[in-house]
């Protein structure tokens, strides 16, 4: 398997209508943003483009664009935003699993429950468990979890998690997410429900978002999806048929060479043969 190394994405542009754009890890690193990814977008969208940010933040999609701004990433750099918040309130919100949630993550993402008509409540009380991450992620992880997670699964509780990330780099480190916590529950035995990247439900949203944004349907064969995470963009994208450029200096950076900045052809090749994908490109960092 051999995969192209790109320096400029508009040696790739002109074949796509449309950007499947992940956010974490190709627009910025939690802490600020990639240099010329924002100008990218900007460049795309100048030529006809249109550009959805499509991530697995577990928060409405109402919340992305302050704190992009934060970052100097404006509106005009994309058309829409999609994250698995979005899908994750939709799904509460109609009680499938109940009107009674126990949940775990951090505070900032409690707007999940606004407007579901979910309550959030103790263990003992709660039909399912919220995830969307770990309460305090600067210092925890899915071990501190594993007895509690016991109890949870003994009580026969399902788990929705509103981010399927294992792990995000917040600066130069790495940050379990709600995944990670996820996947220990399901090793217990404990059955997840799972919005976002890479399962199918959020590209049929995606795909609805942008034939309402362009007016006509688009065909997969001209979306590009644009990621750094193998398990979730480029799994999901290869699931939809569509094509992906693989972002290599997110979180996968140390598995593709020893400067993020200037990838490895073969380590590349390596990594994307050993998760099953073939991305249509890389690079390392997303430039117009």
């Amino acid at each position: 398997m051999s995969v192209p190394l790109l320096d400029h994405f508009s040696a790739l542009a002109d074949r796509y209508d449309a950007l499947l754009c992940d956010v974490w890890g190709v627009l910025h690193n939690g802490h600020e943003a990639y240099p010329g990814a924002a100008a990218a977008l900007h460049a795309f969208r100048a030529k006809g483009g249109l550009v959805l940010l499509l991530s697995n933040a577990p928060r409405p999609s109402t919340a992305l664009p302050a704190m992009l701004e934060r970052m100097s990433i404006g509106a005009s750099a994309y058309d829409g935003i999609l994250t698995s918040g979005d899908a994750t309130r939709e799904h509460m919100a109609k009680h499938t699993l109940g009107r009674n949630a126990y949940y775990i993550g951090p505070e900032r993402d409690l707007a999940l429950f606004e407007g579901t008509g979910v309550a959030q409540v103790d263990e003992d009380h709660a039909a399912f468990v919220l995830v969307t991450g770990p309460f305090n992620d600067e210092v925890e992880g899915p071990e501190d979890y594993r007895a509690q997670f016991m109890r949870l699964v003994d009580k026969r509780l399902p788990m929705v998690c509103a981010n399927p990330d294992i792990v995000v780099e917040r600066g130069h480190r790495h940050i379990y997410c709600a995944g990670a916590l996820a996947r220990l529950y399901e090793e217990l035995g404990g059955s997840v429900t799972y919005f976002g990247k890479p399962h199918g439900p959020i590209y049929g949203v995606a795909r609805q978002k942008l034939m309402e944004m362009a007016g006509r349907p688009i065909p997969d064969t001209h979306i590009l999806a644009v990621g750094d995470g193998l398990a979730t963009d480029m799994k999901g994208a290869a699931g939809q048929g569509i094509d992906a450029l693989f972002i290599t200096g997110g979180i996968a950076a140390k598995d593709c060479g020893p400067d993020a900045e200037h990838p490895d052809a073969a380590l590349v090749a390596k990594v994307c043969a050993d998760a099953h994908i073939q991305p249509v490109a890389a690079m390392a960092r997303l430039r117009w």
